[in-house]
């Protein structure tokens, strides 16, 4: 068996971000898809909220997250594509201390079957920050879906082998409930 992998399934604390600068708490329907799943695993949502678009806004918030030791994975959504406003990849990329650069490269192969040569105007990325796990996908319903059950949740599943991103995450201090700030 792998270093890398454990007999024991560990539940993670999971923050999720929307990046949006129409969407609400009560059509925010990508952020729901992802706690719905985060949480149908055994994860535990830390904390939620929806930004607008604006890379300081967003290099802010997910600061404060990666500065948070009861966080250890931040999924957002949206602002991943190439319209003006779309700004999540120059906002977060910075913050990386590792890229995890076939991320993108395998979201992209994923979702070639479902949109076809569309899946070139995706910039999913990941990486590393201060022990956090930073994953971001597009802002539509199919491509959380497709993230997360293809793979974000065999990537938080410390059972995967030969490996997973688990041991390289931070352990998580208690994590008081609390609602988007």
């Amino acid at each position: 068996m792998s270093s890398h992998a454990t007999q024991n399934f560990v539940p993670l604390a999971i923050a999720v971000l929307t990046v949006s600068d129409t969407r609400t708490p009560e059509t925010d329907s990508s952020g729901d898809l992802l706690v719905a799943r985060l949480t149908e695993a055994g994860h535990t949502l830390a904390t939620r909220a929806i930004e607008k678009d604006d890379v300081y806004r967003l290099r802010a918030r997910v600061s404060a997250w990666i500065a948070d030791p009861s966080i250890q994975v931040v999924i957002s959504t949206g602002g991943t594509g190439f319209s003006g406003r779309d700004s999540t990849p120059e906002a977060l990329g910075v913050l990386f201390d590792k890229h995890i650069e076939g991320f993108g490269e395998l979201f992209r192969q994923v979702s070639l079957t479902q949109v076809g040569p569309s899946t070139l105007q995706s910039r999913a990325l990941a990486g590393f920050a201060n022990g956090t796990l930073i994953l971001c996908l597009p802002g539509s319903n199919n491509a959380c879906q497709t993230g997360w059950d293809e793979i974000i949740a065999n990537q938080l599943d410390a059972r995967t082998k030969p490996c997973n991103f688990v041991p390289h995450l931070a352990p998580a201090a208690p994590c008081p409930s609390r609602e988007a700030r």
